[in-house]
Parts: C-alpha cells; structure tokens; sequence
C-alpha cells in the first residue's frame, strides 16, 4: 500500500482512541525492534487487528511518520507550547523567546527516546528510502504546529516580519535544537554553559532578522 492510499481514516473518540493505541505499540515496536517489526505485530500489541492498522494509516511508512511526528512535537508539549502560546501577550518578547527555548531545548536535551527514534530514521532511511518519501509529505508546520502558530501570530500582530514561515520555522530550529542534534549522533553533548549561550545569541540572530522595531 502506498502512503497517499488511505483517503478519509476512521474518525470519532473510539477510532481516535485505536489510533493512539496503535501510536503507542508502534512507537515501543521501533524502538525495540527497529522499522523492520511486522505490522501484525504493531496490530497484536495494540489490541486491534491489522486491517484497522491499514483503515488508520494506510502503510507501516505512514505510521512510521505518524509516530516520528508525535514524538518531534513531544519537547513542544505542555510548558513549552504554554510558553509559545503566552508569547502573543508578552511585553518583552526577547525575553519570553529566551524563556520558551530554554523549555524547549531542555526538553530535547532529556527525552531519551525521541533523540533514538531521530536515530532510528538516520539508521533506517537508506534500507527504506520510501520513509524519505513519507516524510517529505508533511509541512514544516505540520512537525512544528506550536512554533508555527507562534509565529504566525506574532506576525499578524505585527511584531515580527516573517515573508516565509517554512524557512522561519527551520531557521528557529536550526538555531536552537539543531546543535544538540548533531552531537548527540555522535555521542556527546554540548554542556549547560554553551547550551544557554546558544540560546540567547539564537534568540538574538532570530530577532535581528525577523523583529520589527518593537521586538528589538
């Protein structure tokens, strides 16, 4: 089946709920077992049958990329979206920009698991190139929705000047995450005391090039 086959998945709180379910077993399944677990497996341990695995997603690349997604959002999550979301009301933005990376970055730096399902697509992509394929199909604010919204909102209020949201949503990313990512494939890490100064100098090269006169 390819990844574009399943048209209009089950909707509704039941169907929502089997397709958490099946998140979840997967997710526990690729970490174990690497992308090569069956889908009657992933079915088994989700206490549902595999043909509601293909109803949800259509290809074990589709699920694959469904639980990478949930997971690179997972350090966007609860404080750090609340952050993002308190941004549009905040006086001083560099601050609460600092303040919401800070979070961010934390949260990536400690969250064992989503930094080896990143490892899981590293080593799996070149054996699977169609994961390439299923992961060119999402947006950038599809990974990213929190910060996207962020932005977006700040910009409509006219406190940021952002023409590209795709290349602003990498580019705040880049600046921030991208570092501890990059190490963290070659098993080290970047201490406390440069991780802040990435922060605050990230923080600064973002508003440098996209705050209006008020952000600054």
């Amino acid at each position: 089946m390819s990844v574009d086959s399943v048209k209009r998945p089950p909707s509704g709180p039941r169907a929502e709920q089997k397709r958490l379910a099946i998140v979840r077993a997967a997710r526990e399944l690729f970490l174990r077992d690497g992308f090569g677990v069956g889908m009657d497996t992933i079915a088994a341990e989700a206490g549902v049958s595999k043909v509601t695995v293909y109803n949800h997603f259509g290809s074990k690349e589709a699920l694959f990329t469904a639980v990478i997604t949930d997971a690179l959002d997972e350090p966007l999550a609860g404080e750090s979206a609340a952050a993002l979301e308190g941004l549009a009301d905040t006086e001083d933005l560099r601050a609460a920009l600092v303040g919401a990376a800070r979070g961010w970055v934390h949260a990536v730096r400690t969250n064992s698991e989503v930094t080896a399902l990143r490892n899981l697509v590293a080593a799996e992509v070149h054996r699977f190139p169609e994961l390439g394929e299923a992961w060119k199909h999402r947006s950038t604010e599809g990974h990213h929705p929190a910060l996207a919204n962020a932005l977006r909102t700040l910009t409509d209020q006219g406190r940021l000047e952002i023409p590209d949201l795709e290349v602003a949503v990498i580019q705040f990313y880049g600046l921030l995450v991208f570092p501890h990512m990059v190490f963290s494939a070659y098993g080290t890490h970047i201490d406390e005391d440069l991780t802040d100064r990435l922060i605050t100098s990230g923080v600064d090269v973002f508003l440098d090039h996209y705050g209006t006169r008020g952000a600054k």
